[in-house]
């Protein structure tokens, strides 16, 4: 299966590879003025921010999605999925646009990156806004000691094995990334719908997709006690400087929303924390107008 036609799907967007970080990136971008750049969660790809993207040139913002280290049409790198690695991605995007620094927007694990971006590079970050992703502190400490939280994380462990996780989301077409998204999102939700569903399960078909995206949970588990995650927890420690704009469905069943709440004690800038009813893990694609709305009220 080809990268042409499932990544590069035709818009009011333009698409680009740009060079960052020792890989190479798919980018869709739209717009003049502030650079604002988004970064998608799993099981997606840069097209989750279809909506948000015109919304944000329309009222003068340059908009960027990217896809992901592993994702789309983005390097496919053997490894690289730590969040060290992928703040560096992130920034050298940035400067690869001819920007010195950007507003970062993060959903799921886009949104952990994004955090993890604004602590390793805060130069590069000039506002943060997450959907669906707690401070990696905040999650961490929540899926040890809050039972509710661990019993929605069970992915994350069947996830852990070898080579079996990545048959699975293969298997009669990737539709196991479908019910994932229905799952996730609010029940009786729209969200995903035909085309959504058969995009997602199409991106992610792209080998070795499947076993990238599962690197970033292995990496989450297995670094727990090594020295790089004892690193990277400690550095976590620094306060978010930069004003900070946290979204959340109050339907998420993936990440519950007090998880997600508790990340305010990370946060030394202006923080503004948005709880959205009737939306689930994915308030960007299920409520869109919603989300681009509260997104460009605090970057007004």
């Amino acid at each position: 299966m080809t990268v042409g036609g499932i990544i590069d799907i035709e818009g009011p967007w333009k698409h680009r590879w740009v060079a960052a970080n020792g890989a190479r990136f798919h980018v869709a971008e739209v717009g003049d003025g502030p650079l604002v750049v988004f970064l998608h969660g799993f099981p997606e790809f840069w097209w989750a921010w279809r909506h948000q993207l015109p919304a944000l040139a329309d009222v003068g913002y340059r908009a960027v999605a990217m896809d992901l280290r592993g994702y789309g049409g983005s390097d496919k790198t053997p490894r690289g999925y730590d969040p060290v690695t992928l703040s560096g991605d992130v920034a050298g995007v940035i400067r690869s646009l001819g920007e010195t620094n950007a507003v970062v927007v993060g959903h799921g694990w886009g949104g952990y990156v994004a955090w993890a971006t604004a602590v390793y590079h805060p130069s590069q970050v000039r506002g943060l806004a997450v959907a669906g992703a707690p401070h990696p502190l905040r999650m961490r400490r929540a899926a040890f000691r809050d039972r509710q939280q661990f019993k929605k994380a069970g992915h994350v462990v069947s996830f852990q094995l070898p080579i079996v996780p990545e048959r699975r989301l293969m298997a009669d077409g990737a539709a196991m990334v479908e019910r994932l998204l229905r799952k996730w999102a609010a029940p009786g939700s729209t969200f995903p719908d035909a085309e959504a569903a058969a995009k997602y399960k199409a991106a992610l078909q792209l080998w070795p997709a499947p076993h990238c995206a599962l690197e970033y949970y292995r990496w989450l588990v297995r670094a727990t006690y090594r020295t790089d995650g004892r690193r990277f927890a400690a550095r976590m420690k620094e306060p978010v400087r930069q004003r900070v704009l946290q979204l959340h469905g109050a339907l998420d069943s993936s990440v519950l929303p007090s998880t997600a709440e508790g990340s305010a004690e990370y946060v030394a800038g202006p923080y503004r924390w948005r709880l959205l009813e009737g939306v689930g893990h994915f308030p960007h694609e299920e409520d869109p107008d919603a989300f681009s709305k509260e997104l460009i009220d605090w970057l007004d």
